[in-house]
């Protein structure tokens, strides 16, 4: 940069002559093979873990070091389980359903 300064006006005037056909064999060269001829770097997407998932990935290598190591493997993890409902609770559900269906088919026949 510093022998930029210290070039003739002819200089200057080629190596802009010379920049610009480099610009122009760099276009072709893309065309040719299809691809820019800079390529951008790509963009990741971020992949979001939750904590639970962390924990178990974290359990499972420590019982398989463990392993490795011939030492006891410690006890696995206690997983919450989610509430579920009752088979009496889901009857009750489907009855209620059932009965609401048939009131508002009752009602609609007899605007008919």
């Amino acid at each position: 940069m510093s022998n930029l300064f210290s070039l003739t006006s002819t200089e200057l005037k080629r190596a802009a002559d010379l920049k610009d056909k480099i610009a122009a064999l760099e276009k072709q060269l893309a065309a040719l093979l299809g691809s820019p001829a800079a390529p951008t770097p790509a963009t990741k997407k971020k992949f979001k873990m939750s904590a639970a998932g962390k924990a178990k990935i974290r359990a499972a290598q420590k019982v398989r070091w463990a392993k490795v190591k011939g030492l006891k493997p410690a006890a696995p993890p206690v997983i919450k389980r989610k509430n579920k409902i009752s088979a009496a609770g889901r009857a009750r559900i489907a009855a209620a359903a059932k009965a609401r269906w048939a009131k508002a088919k009752a009602a609609g026949k007899k605007t008919l």
